[in-house]
Parts: structure tokens; C-alpha cells; sequence
């Protein structure tokens, strides 16, 4: 499996020790909406609100800021831990393959934050096992380019590259309704993290960053966000 392209573009995201994400390259920043149906189970993404354009800024970590996403400094206050203990390997050395007749599932469940996209139907497990269907294939490809960590990466047999949502480098803050939780960062298009301690992480299409500050896979999300009830003051999630 190759590893994600780079690209020109200047994004980077640098993880402070025990403090905010400093996001620099004026990456356009907004708020992405998981539209469920069913039982709760996500159909579709839904763009929210943007915020104003920015060269640089802090996002929360800790999921203490009185302005979130924006960190507020309350990380110091709480005496936050955010110490990065998710596996520095490279996402095809983690994953487990499900084998299409022309297409293969990647799976690396480390990188899961319960977005539930792959949950739809039979499941893109299945879907991808089913996959002389044309039906069946076109879902499981759907299914997982909507999944926002990339925990699920599509191969084609025949070109040996990945199947990917085309994504210009940006950052997205999810909220789940369905949940009723406020989900994590989304990291798109190539965006360069950066360790705390200076090592450059694997750099994917797309990567979803923790922002309640109890993830067990730090930075990444681990839909520990779902268990506590993580709430960013978002009004969708007040209609619940």
C-alpha cells in the first residue's frame, strides 16, 4: 500500500506538550454535521457553519475552552495530560484486509471515532466481500470515503491506489446529533501533524484529531466522545 501523497499546499498542524493544536497555512475552518437516519445510523455529511478565515490558530485539546473549538488556556488550568500514545506506525502496517473481487478494505480500528457510517446496511465489510455487485461495491467505496478518520481505506485491485474522497487541504469540526455528541477535529487533505516531540506522523487524506481530551489513542480520536456525552454548546445537539 503506498502511503498518502503530499502536496504542495502549507497546511500543518503542530501538537503542543500537554496543550492546543496550532494550526498554521490559513486552512479554512467549519463545522461538519453527521446526518443520520434510521435507528441513528449516518446517511450523509452536512456542512455547517464557517468560522472566519485565519492564518493561524489554537484548537482545544483538552475539551476545557470557554470558546470552542479555540483554545482558551484552560489545559493549564485542569493540568491536562495529553500525552500522545497512539502507534507511530504507518496505517497499511496496522490494518487488517477484506478482500473484493476487485477492491479490498484496509481496517485500521486504532484510528475508529465512531462515526457509524460503516454501520449502514450490511456493513462495508460485507459490502466489500459482495462486491461483484455493483450496488454492493459503489456502497462499500460511499460507505468508506465517508468515514472521517480514515480507520477505512478502499484499494483497487487493478491500479493498487487507494479509493479516496478528493478533499483540498481544510479542517473540520464534527458534531453528531444522532450521538448526542460533539465529534472530533477533522484533519483533510494532506495537512501535516506534527508530534509534541517533533516526529512528523503519517500523511493522510483524512485523520480525525481528539478534542475532549480523553482519547486513549492521543491525538487521534478513539469515539470516547461518544461515551461521555462531550458537548461543545452546538445547537443541534440541543434538539436532541
Amino acid at each position: 500500500m503506498a502511503k498518502s501523497d503530499k502536496t504542495d499546499d502549507k497546511g500543518k498542524v503542530r501538537i503542543t506538550k500537554n496543550g492546543p493544536y496550532i494550526v498554521s497555512g490559513n486552512l479554512p475552518l467549519g463545522k461538519e454535521i453527521i446526518v443520520t437516519g434510521k435507528e441513528s445510523i449516518p446517511v450523509k455529511w452536512k456542512r455547517g457553519e464557517k468560522y472566519p478565515q485565519q492564518e493561524g490558530y489554537a484548537l482545544c485539546r483538552c475539551g476545557h475552552s470557554t470558546n470552542k473549538p479555540f483554545c482558551t488556556g484552560k489545559h493549564a488550568e485542569v493540568d491536562f495530560n495529553g500525552n500522545e500514545t497512539a502507534d507511530r506506525r504507518r496505517h497499511d502496517e496496522q490494518a487488517e484486509k477484506t478482500e473484493g473481487k476487485d477492491i479490498d478494505l484496509y481496517d485500521a480500528v486504532a484510528f475508529c471515532a465512531s462515526a457509524r457510517f460503516c454501520d449502514l446496511g450490511a456493513g462495508t465489510w460485507e459490502l466489500t466481500k459482495d462486491s461483484k455487485d455493483p450496488k454492493a461495491r459503489k456502497e462499500a467505496i460511499r460507505q468508506c470515503c465517508d468515514c472521517p478518520s480514515g480507520r477505512l481505506v478502499m484499494f483497487d485491485k487493478k491500479t493498487k491506489k487507494a479509493i479516496e474522497p478528493k478533499f483540498a487541504q481544510s479542517i473540520s469540526i464534527i458534531e453528531d446529533p444522532g450521538a448526542g455528541s460533539s465529534g472530533p477535529i477533522w484533519v483533510k487533505g494532506g495537512v501535516q501533524i506534527e508530534s509534541s516531540d517533533g516526529t512528523i506522523y503519517e500523511i493522510r487524506n483524512r485523520v480525525t484529531l481528539c478534542r475532549c481530551g480523553m482519547s486513549a489513542n492521543k491525538p487521534f480520536c478513539d469515539g470516547t466522545h461518544t461515551q461521555i456525552c462531550f458537548n461543545d454548546g452546538d445547537k443541534s445537539l440541543k434538539k436532541r
